[in-house]
């Protein structure tokens, strides 16, 4: 079986694990959330090794080098050895996820207890008030 030199960009993206389907990556693609070698692309696009990619999803963001050309859907141990985070991506996205841990964590307080029948009334009048 001869070896893939290249692959479609949501077709690699979706091998890699990136997105769930390869429509939500071809959406990403076309939405300009996925860059290839610094510019923004098509999802019909190739990929070959060696291809820079710049990967927007939610709040997050890869930085990263292809490693590897996959058709398939592999295991996520599999997937990630088709890519190569920079240092810097990796660090940026770190810090980004403990940040958002620690505002979730602040924001998250718990209430005494419930409120009563009166206070829901009173609660339910200042809403519509």
């Amino acid at each position: 079986m001869e070896a893939l030199t290249s692959l479609r960009l949501d077709k690699w993206l979706w091998a890699a694990r990136f997105f769930k389907t390869r429509k939500l990556a071809a959406e990403a693609v076309s939405g300009g959330k996925v860059h290839l070698n610094g510019q923004r692309t098509k999802p019909s696009k190739e990929v070959k090794v060696d291809s820079h990619l710049l990967i927007h999803k939610e709040q997050f963001s890869w930085d990263i080098t292809v490693l590897g050309i996959n058709a398939h859907r592999r295991p996520a141990t599999e997937a990630v050895l088709l890519y190569k985070e920079s240092e810097a991506s990796l660090a940026k996205r770190e810090k980004d996820i403990m940040q958002r841990r620690e505002e979730r964590q602040l924001l998250h307080i718990e209430p005494s207890h419930r409120p009563n029948k009166k206070q829901r009334r009173q609660i339910h009048q200042f809403k519509t008030s």
